[in-house]
């Protein structure tokens, strides 16, 4: 039992799970399933007993239980004790202080993320304001490695998303060229395919490769389908690069993904074996999304903020590359409007890096949600200004394929050069090398024989 008072009034909270929904802000979400607040004033109450709360009961009062959950015994087995030690006698609010002051610089935040639980960063994230997600997380660094750099301080990386409705090839090489000659595509060249077909997939992967191998790009392509799937084509020779999957917080809500941690591994062990990074081993992208338990009912009457962190136990566990929440993307059943979208990408970031994730954002939205591209604008400035690992580039900010709202080659332009922020390393020196970009890294303008535009007038014949 847990309470406090507020205005002459007692509030009392059952226990930690439902202490930590109550402290959430509000989100349509929470209220959809149920626990969310019933007022501001209940909200703040619980803040105050949650600030109270020490560390170290979130390793003995798990929110889903041990026996029943998969990701609570990753959580709780792979808890490292020696790196919790320098924080383990501080309570949420403390933790919230500590995070805050001069001795939690980027080396020690790397010291202890191994002993911070999911749980743990959820719940000093509900007593922070928007500015405090935000310093904290620009002081984390997280660098992964796989043909370039990614996480370097100063720098902010693009996933090129080349979607299309029907998976043209011409279409998808159009997009990809397009991306390129804005100076995108050094997270990832991605493609959400349309179809599961496994000829298909392989024509895409293929398609990806040769641009890659015959252009020398310092990059990595993904086929954002199913892990099967991917392993599928792994045994059949394909060059994949890396290895996605949509990932939750719970067992069963992973259940109704079709995956579970041992399918995982199996699949990072394969992608390992094809040995294609130059740089590194970080072989595994996934994408999480607050919300996905609750759309599956798979919640446990956790608060969707937690849920989304307890995910990123899954994803800390492989090491990937790349993992990025599509914060609005799941609709205004969970994040409602601008104000919810934004305050849920600061926390996602903020809990990842945390965590000692690679966080990326897809800066999204719906377009039946109550929000638009001003209020993604908001959410891309403050993401980069916290350290943004990377976003998402989609031609015109307008996913022809998905059918949802994102961002642009063009926001990627305005955002490095609001905060004078670069390229990945080898990716910045291939674009000078290319002349797509000067030696300030400024966008040159492309002329009609520019190798790039000549292989895709070439593919096109």
């Amino acid at each position: 039992m847990y309470q406090a008072t507020l205005s002459r009034r007692s509030y009392r909270f059952n226990d930690l799970r439902q202490l930590l929904a109550k402290a959430s802000p509000a989100r349509s979400g929470d209220y959809l399933a149920e626990v969310a607040a019933d007022s501001a004033e209940e909200r703040m109450a619980a803040r105050i007993a949650l600030a109270d709360v020490p560390l170290k009961t979130f390793l003995q009062q798990l929110l889903v239980p041990y026996e029943h959950d998969e990701v609570t015994r990753l959580i709780v087995d792979s808890h490292d004790a020696l790196a919790f030690a320098p924080i383990s006698h501080l309570t949420v609010g403390d933790f919230r202080d500590w995070l805050l002051s001069e001795q939690a610089d980027s080396a020690m935040l790397a010291r202890v993320a191994a002993g911070i639980t999911p749980e743990m960063a959820a719940a000093v994230s509900k007593l922070m304001r928007n500015q405090d997600l935000i310093l904290v997380a620009k002081k984390c660094r997280v660098i992964t490695r796989f043909r370039n750099t990614l996480g370097l301080p100063g720098r902010l990386s693009v996933r090129l998303q080349p979607n299309h409705p029907t998976d043209s090839l011409q279409g998808i090489a159009a997009s990809m060229l397009d991306g390129l000659l804005y100076g995108c595509g050094d997270a990832v060249v991605g493609i959400n395919p349309a179809s599961d077909s496994l000829p298909l997939l392989e024509k895409l992967n293929y398609m990806l490769d040769d641009v890659i191998q015959r252009f020398a790009i310092p990059t990595q392509s993904c086929v954002l389908t199913h892990v099967t799937n991917t392993l599928r084509l792994m045994e059949r020779g394909v060059p994949v690069d890396l290895v996605f999957q949509s990932i939750a917080g719970t067992e069963a809500a992973n259940q109704g993904f079709g995956i579970n941690l041992a399918l995982l591994a199996e699949a990072q062990q394969a992608a390992l074996s094809l040995n294609r990074g130059t740089l590194g081993n970080n072989v595994m992208y996934f994408e999480t999304g607050q919300g996905s338990c609750l759309s599956s009912n798979a919640h446990h009457g956790v608060d969707q903020q937690t849920c989304e962190a307890r995910a990123y136990a899954v994803a800390r566990h492989f090491s990937p590359l790349l993992i990025n929440t599509v914060v609005g993307f799941i609709g205004p059943e969970y994040l409602y409007d601008g104000k919810q979208i934004i305050r849920a990408g600061l926390e996602d970031h903020f809990c990842g890096k945390l965590l000692g994730l690679p966080l990326g954002c897809d800066v999204c939205y719906t377009n039946h949600a109550e929000a638009d591209q001003d209020d993604m604008d908001t959410l891309l400035t403050l993401l980069a200004t916290a350290g943004l690992t990377f976003l998402i580039g989609v031609p015109g900010a307008d996913d022809i394929m998905l059918n949802y709202q994102s961002t642009s080659f063009h926001d990627a332009l305005y955002i490095r050069e609001l905060l004078g922020l670069k390229h990945a390393p080898e990716f910045a020196d291939w674009l000078t090398k290319m002349q797509i970009t000067d030696e300030r890294g400024q966008l040159r303008d492309t002329a009609a024989n520019h190798p790039l535009l000549l292989a895709l007038q070439g593919e096109k014949r």
